[in-house]
């Protein structure tokens, strides 16, 4: 099992497709259905035995949860303020602008 490259409150963003979010969960391998799984073109999907993780991610269009492969992400350093209304629920901003994960609300 691998130690995972990005940490709750890691802003990144999808090496493929355009939408970025910030970490708010980790699963250390797939842990996630099979159907799910199989639903990924087989030319892209990723292998199970690597970090996945949970975003509050968003495109241009929307807000939304998404389940990515640590294959698949890539840090955004972009810094530009994320919109996802659900930030609030899991993050506090910290005293240097960045996201802390808020404990008391999970």
């Amino acid at each position: 099992m691998r130690t995972a490259r990005y940490a709750i409150g890691d802003v990144v963003k999808h090496r493929l497709y355009p939408f970025r979010g910030v970490v708010f969960d980790v699963d250390p391998v797939f842990s996630n259905t099979e159907e799910w799984w199989e639903a990924i073109p087989a030319e892209v999907r990723p292998h199970k035995d690597q970090p996945f993780y949970h975003l509050l991610a968003e495109n241009e269009e929307s807000e939304y949860i998404a389940y990515v492969s640590e294959q698949n992400l890539v840090p955004d350093d972009s810094d530009q303020p994320l919109r996802n209304a659900r930030i609030g629920d899991f993050f506090v901003e910290g005293p240097d602008g960045d996201l802390v994960y808020n404990a008391q609300t999970h």
